[in-house]
């Protein structure tokens, strides 16, 4: 006898009880139903990863950090380098109050070397090299802005820091990553725009189409741009810190219609969306 090779099909209808006229069919065998249950369980997986991944429904998740628990973290971890600090000085006063003591010499560091550059110590004796080196480090940490060294390789996530508002106002055109990846914010003739964050001023001067510009670079690759000033108030070179006034708003340069700040916010070489870590 002949083997029956064909393939069963099925159908599924929805059918007028009263009427019996079909309202749906659907006709389907068994290779079709087993690739669409196994798209339909893929679809499903895809979605709940999608949402967990990318909303902020993870914060659910036992065990996962929420915002609080890593502001708490990294605030945590800058008392930690405070009270480095403060041990290292007293280690000084005491090393320096046995010497005095001793009628010998005490420590004196040259001088506190640039945040961007190797600092080097000549040191009085070789057995004490480590601990001066300690102390210098301190020392440099005492003169940066958030009292943590550039050359520690911690590096903390943009979602941690602290930013100051540079402009409170109202912000007349959104961030957009391909047509406006800056904001504007608009505010009164006069107000004072002030620094996002501590940092180092690296561009401070006019520019044709977007007028007196001061651009500042941050720790942890973060750059702001404070765009269209009426009046700048740093230039090149200034160290300044967060909150503190960087320019007048205005409304100079050719891209501008009336007086606003154009903000940029950079991190990592990219643009990101100031209204995200900033409340204007």
């Amino acid at each position: 006898m002949a083997k029956d090779n064909k393939i069963s099909k099925f159908r599924f209808a929805l059918i007028d009880d009263t009427s019996h006229k079909h309202l749906f069919v659907i006709r389907f065998n068994r290779i079709s139903l087993t690739i669409t249950l196994l798209c339909s369980v893929v679809l499903v997986c895809l979605a709940i990863f999608s949402l967990i991944a990318y909303t902020p429904m993870r914060t659910f998740i036992p065990g996962y950090p929420d915002a609080l628990s890593k502001k708490a973290a990294i605030q945590n971890a800058i008392k930690v380098d405070s009270l480095e600090g403060v041990i290292f000085r007293w280690e000084l006063y005491s090393e320096n109050l046995k010497r005095t003591l001793a009628g010998e010499d005490a420590i004196k560091l040259d001088s506190l070397i640039s945040l961007h550059t190797n600092s080097t110590v000549k040191e009085l004796n070789e057995n004490r090299i480590s601990r001066q080196d300690s102390l210098l480090r301190s020392n440099v940490r005492e003169e940066e802005q958030f009292e943590i060294s550039a050359r520690n390789n911690r590096d903390l996530p943009i979602e941690g820091v602290m930013f100051f508002t540079p402009l409170k106002g109202a912000i007349s055109q959104d961030y957009d990553p391909y047509l406006h990846p800056y904001i504007d914010i608009t505010a009164p003739a006069g107000s004072i725009v002030k620094a996002a964050l501590d940092g180092t001023v690296i561009a401070s001067g006019w520019d044709t189409e977007t007028g007196n510009t001061i651009i500042i670079q941050h720790p942890g690759d973060i750059i702001t741009a404070y765009k269209h000033n009426d009046k700048l108030l740093k230039k090149i070179g200034d160290k300044v810190t967060a909150g503190s006034p960087i320019a007048v708003i205005g409304n100079t340069g050719e891209l501008t219609t009336g007086t606003h700040l154009h903000f940029e916010l950079w991190h990592k070489g990219q643009t990101v969306n100031p209204s995200r870590y900033i409340n204007f």
